[in-house]
């Protein structure tokens, strides 16, 4: 007799546990990951590998999509979010998933063991890119399938037209430079991203260029907003030197509420592109 266990549907939506994990995707990673996802060639009795799946996603959605005839590794190094993707497994009833604590440049699987690799958002976040496409070639299968995605270099132009336009009058020329080093190493040019792919022995596919944005109703909203402090106020704060950060954030902040009170909500571009791509010896 089959065991169908997806009949046992008793869930409590009042308890903590459930709402802990119901909402388990944040927006900004939603963006990427639904196109990317829209590129997968669903295939049974297969090996995946997803690199810096962060807190679960779209590690836990490729598992349950492909279901049990697959293996899904996810790697990451963020170990507090290790802990909330295993509580999410554990809650969810996925079986077929295995976690690496571990950086995408040091991968530990075989050579050639891999059929799928994906990678929302998280590539561009490595030390070192060269390495990690490197072993991205070692451990996939002639003919497996490589979906990327990552931010473009002009995200968030808004907002760095005005930080460089504002450094510049000051003659922190040095600055100006740090921020443009600052975008170069964490969105790297889309052409250079293509080519250490190619150099590492994958055919590009398909290329799905789009984007998203981020409206405020000021840029004092903006600046307040939890994912900017979270994952890009202290990087802006490095570029500047810390006797003048309050100054020019001042500035910074009058001059996007000015544009605000122009154009009625101050917005941020978000270009990102999708790749998919093929092992090819």
């Amino acid at each position: 007799m089959i065991m169908q266990e997806y009949l046992d549907t008793n869930f409590d939506i009042n308890s903590n546990e459930l709402v802990e994990v119901f909402d388990e995707l944040p927006l900004w990673a939603a963006a990427f990951g639904l196109k990317l996802l829209d590129k997968l060639r669903l295939r049974k009795n297969i090996t995946i590998l997803d690199i810096g799946f962060g807190a679960g996603f779209p590690l836990t959605e490729l598992a349950m999509r492909y279901g049990e005839t697959c293996i899904i590794y996810g790697i990451d190094p963020w170990k507090a979010a290790i802990k909330r993707a295993l509580k999410k497994i554990e809650f969810y009833g996925i079986k077929n998933i295995k976690i690496i604590d571990g950086v995408a440049e040091d991968v530990p699987l075989d050579n050639s063991s891999v059929d799928l690799i994906v990678s929302n958002n998280g590539l561009n976040n490595v030390d070192d890119l060269d390495k990690a496409l490197s072993e991205c070639s070692r451990i996939i299968k002639n003919d497996g399938q490589f979906i990327l995605t990552f931010n473009l270099n002009t995200t968030m132009i808004e907002f760095y037209n005005i930080l460089g336009d504002l450094l510049l009058e000051l003659n922190l020329n040095s600055e100006l430079q740090k921020m443009k080093q600052h975008i170069y190493k964490k969105r790297r040019p889309f052409n250079e991203f293509i080519e250490k792919l190619e150099r590492n022995g994958f055919v590009i596919k398909e290329i799905d260029q789009s984007k998203f944005e981020y409206k405020f109703v000021d840029g004092t909203a903006m600046l307040n907003h939890y994912f900017i402090r979270l994952a890009f106020l202290d990087a802006w704060k490095n570029i500047i030197p810390s006797g003048k950060r309050t100054e020019i954030f001042n500035e910074l902040e009058y001059r996007m509420n000015k544009i605000a009170g122009s154009n009625g909500l101050f917005n941020l571009t978000v270009p990102f592109v999708v790749i998919d791509s093929e092992k090819k010896n």
